[in-house]
């Protein structure tokens, strides 16, 4: 499976700014509580936000490589695929980030982070900290 996505100049450098040297992995992750990456999550995210998550080294679960017109390296995982079609673009306009694709906007509010693990408590869960 060949999946491809064109990467406006804008969000290019929206993402390049939060590479550095040790960190040039990155990975186009859900961002509705389904992996270790999301920082949100419940029903009414699912499939809906997506984000770019920068990486120090690469993560075997997000194997499917994304061939892109930035030289980036570039995954996602089978999870992901479900939600995507044809035609990826990722554009920016004052400094917000969206993510489409021949069928249209698929997330208007794409975010891209460091990953920084995190532990997440039963507590926080339970109090609402990751919706």
């Amino acid at each position: 499976m060949t999946v491809s996505i064109n990467i406006k100049p804008e969000a290019l450098e929206i993402i390049k700014k939060k590479m550095d040297p040790d960190h040039q992995v990155v990975l186009l992750a859900l961002n509705d509580g389904s992996n270790n990456y999301s920082k949100q999550g419940g029903t009414c995210t699912i499939g809906a936000n997506f984000q770019f998550v920068i990486l120090e080294k690469e993560d075997p679960a997000y194997n499917i490589k994304i061939e892109n017109n930035a030289g980036l390296n570039l995954s996602t995982s089978e999870a992901e695929l479900g939600f995507l079609e044809d035609g990826l673009v990722v554009n920016a306009r004052n400094a917000s980030m969206s993510l489409s694709d021949n069928s249209g906007i698929i997330d208007g509010a794409v975010t891209v982070d460091q990953f920084t693990p995190s532990d997440v408590t039963k507590s926080d869960l339970l109090n609402g900290k990751t919706c």
